[in-house]
């Protein structure tokens, strides 16, 4: 399945905008990695270990959400605990006053003292309110721990109760199971597999970050989501050099790239001397 975390009406174009910021880095999966959060398409990665009845591209998507809320928030409250215990490492701290946008969900960056990076792909450890996607919400702390101190990690059926509560689903009484309700319930502030990128995940400010950058560098990232994409896609149109960092890097149909077969650390310790 792929990901479908589109902008609606997106067209790159070439701008005309002459203030042009500092570097913009991109990073994704490959620069938590180093914190001992598995990157997503591991083996041991999130889009590799699924629940026991359905696979993440399946557990990962508002329809899930909407249908199976129970499966849906075990499956993320999970995801929350496996990495919640890490640490920013050497490459968060080092792009802490960089202009950054990141696919990572796991705060790190935040930790790291970076005040104003674009969470793209949202933060596992914010809710908002389950609405319409084009509706503006402000994401607030999930508090995920008062669960874990309520009834620990392991009693599958009272975390499931729990986690209904906390983000306000009932059941539904004609059909005697839980649905949520717009407006009401809450949900993982997560960009899921069927959802598209809106303001609430910073979506223009990322694009104008893209067109006005002197140059992008991509770190730890797959380009398997439309986010790389879609600054790839700007570059092109303006012209802009990009770097592309990861032990094993993607090739590009752009002749404007310079390549560094490095891990993010190596990467950015090379960049500090």
């Amino acid at each position: 399945m792929e990901s479908p975390r589109l902008v609606q009406n997106l067209k790159p174009k070439k701008t005309f905008n002459n203030k042009m910021n500092q570097e913009l880095f991109i990073t994704g999966a490959g620069v938590s990695a180093d914190s001992g959060i598995p990157t997503f398409r591991g083996t041991d990665g999130f889009w590799t270990i699924g629940s026991d009845n359905y696979t993440p591209q399946e557990m990962a998507t508002r329809r899930m959400y909407e249908n199976n809320p129970e499966e849906f928030l075990l499956w993320y409250f999970k995801r929350f605990v496996s990495l919640q215990d890490s640490k920013p490492n050497f490459s968060h701290f080092w792009l802490a006053d960089k202009l950054l946008i990141t696919q990572n969900i796991d705060g790190l960056d935040g930790k790291a003292g970076n005040k104003k990076y674009i969470p793209i792909h949202g933060r596992l450890d914010k809710l908002i309110i389950y609405d319409d996607q084009e509706n503006i919400q402000v994401p607030f702390d999930a508090n995920w721990q008062d669960i874990i101190q309520n009834v620990g990690r392991n009693n599958l059926f009272a975390l499931r109760e729990n986690l209904l509560k906390k983000c306000k689903i009932t059941k539904n009484e004609s059909e005697k199971n839980y649905l949520p309700k717009r407006g009401i319930s809450l949900k993982p502030f997560v960009l899921l597999f069927d959802e598209y990128y809106t303001e609430n995940y910073r979506i223009s400010e990322a694009i104008k970050l893209m067109e006005t950058a002197s140059k992008i560098v991509f770190i730890g990232t797959s380009f398997s989501v439309n986010i790389t994409s879609i600054a790839l896609e700007i570059a092109m149109a303006n012209n802009i050099p990009i770097e592309i960092v990861d032990p094993d890097p993607v090739e590009v149909a752009y002749s404007n790239t310079k390549y560094h077969q490095l891990t993010a650390i190596e990467y950015c310790k090379m960049r500090s001397k």
